[in-house]
């Protein structure tokens, strides 16, 4: 039981790998395709981009396929579009081969939490979800600094990592992994969105993204505006984003206490303060390696505090719908991913290298002025419409709170 758990977290892994670690080859991967940093900076969103309108629609289209069966086609296909970047031979056919790795993604990660659930009893499915959610968020202190430092000659070795990644997950799961009860009939497309007929909930939907905008345009771009403290050096930006990742799960971590003892308002507006000065120092802090390393504990901190709080949030604005709210959250997340490389590309077109951080200043604020007047105290649950999945099925996506539940 404890094997299969483990084997889908490095398959999760394996994913959040995939999709960070591009922030720390993103000059090699320019330099060999003879594109631009800002050029290059674009598969990231279009990873993201895909991922986030691919989601709900794969889910939907494969939701009479039985699980392992999914889990291992979305694995496979993971795992073989990976392989491709790794031998692209220009930039079209690499980002080809990034919207094919966001679908193999987009259907494992959440086929993976669901079976993480149908291998444990009832009551400890929330530790089987956190321990497969916790692959994503490792691969943030563990998986990028060591992708980054594979890579540091050649990006392609960084894609190959990912691929040996997957593919020992692949091979696990297909020995291991028992076959699995038929999942019951999944909530179709139109339901999936009805939720968005909420104002509260847009609101808050809409707060999630513009905070990935403002956190993306900078992490995307980190090598540049640290470049300054490392002088270049892939040992030293390893390092930054060694501590960036530990600063991550720290955050991670703190989020579901902080929520539970201050409240969602409460973290929502002191993270997104902190963000927003952590943002603000960046031209400054970028200058020197003990800077750098400040902005790379405080600013995961507060952005993985802040992502923790606001599935809380749609969680307790419309409880009956818990699941379907989490899925448009993660969604909401990709697709400000997928923004903030465009984001950045152009605030560095527009202000230089040194000074496009102020762009996810301005939209740290306006998250913080957005969270103030959206968010109440107490919010009372909407009217709940009739539920479309089981009741304990409901309370046990609600305990999960994680920016990587997709």
């Amino acid at each position: 039981m404890r094997l299969r758990l483990l084997l889908l977290a490095l398959g999760t892994f394996a994913v959040g790998t995939d999709t960070m670690v591009m922030a720390g080859i993103l000059g090699q991967v320019a330099d060999d395709l003879d594109v631009s940093v800002a050029a290059a900076g674009q598969m990231v969103s279009v990873f993201a981009l895909a991922y986030a309108l691919l989601a709900p629609v794969l889910a939907t289209l494969t939701a009479r396929w039985r699980r392992r069966r999914l889990l291992l086609t979305a694995l496979a296909v993971f795992t073989a579009a990976n392989a491709l970047s790794a031998l692209a031979p220009d930039y079209p056919t690499l980002l080809a081969t990034r919207v094919l790795a966001a679908a193999g993604a987009a259907l494992y990660t959440p086929t993976a939490n669901a079976v993480a659930t149908a291998l444990v009893p009832p009551e400890r499915r929330g530790r089987a979800i956190a321990t497969v959610l916790g692959g994503m968020t490792v691969a943030t202190a563990l998986g990028v600094p060591l992708g980054t430092y594979v890579g540091r000659g050649d990006w392609r070795l960084t894609m190959w990592l990912v691929v040996a990644l997957g593919a020992v997950a692949l091979l696990g799961l297909a020995v291991f992994l028992r076959e699995l009860p038929t999942p019951a009939p999944a909530v179709g497309l139109r339901e999936r969105l009805a939720p968005l007929r909420e104002g509260r909930i847009v609101a808050a939907v809409a707060t999630t993204f513009v905070f990935f905008v403002a956190f993306q345009a900078v992490y995307i771009y980190l090598a540049i505006v640290m470049r300054p403290a490392t002088d270049g050096e892939a040992g030293r930006l390893s390092l930054i984003l060694l501590v960036t990742g530990i600063a991550s799960v720290a955050g991670s971590w703190l989020g579901g206490r902080v929520v539970d003892r201050w409240g969602v308002r409460a973290v929502l507006l002191a993270a997104s303060s902190v963000a927003a000065l952590a943002f603000a120092a960046l031209p400054w802090l970028g200058l020197t390696m003990a800077g750098a390393l400040v902005y790379a504990a405080v600013s995961p901190l507060a952005g993985w505090t802040f992502s923790v709080a606001q599935p809380h949030r749609l969680v307790s604005l419309s409880p009956a719908h818990a699941p379907l709210l989490i899925s448009l959250n993660s969604s909401a997340l990709y697709l400000g991913m997928a923004a903030g490389g465009g984001a950045g590309s152009l605030a560095m077109t527009l202000l230089g290298e040194r000074w496009f951080p102020l762009l996810s200043t301005t939209l740290a604020l306006a998250v913080l002025a957005l969270a103030a007047t959206t968010t109440a105290r107490r919010p009372a649950p909407l009217q709940a419409r009739p539920a479309t999945e089981d009741a304990p099925a409901q309370r046990e996506t609600a305990r999960v709170s994680s920016p990587s539940d997709d």
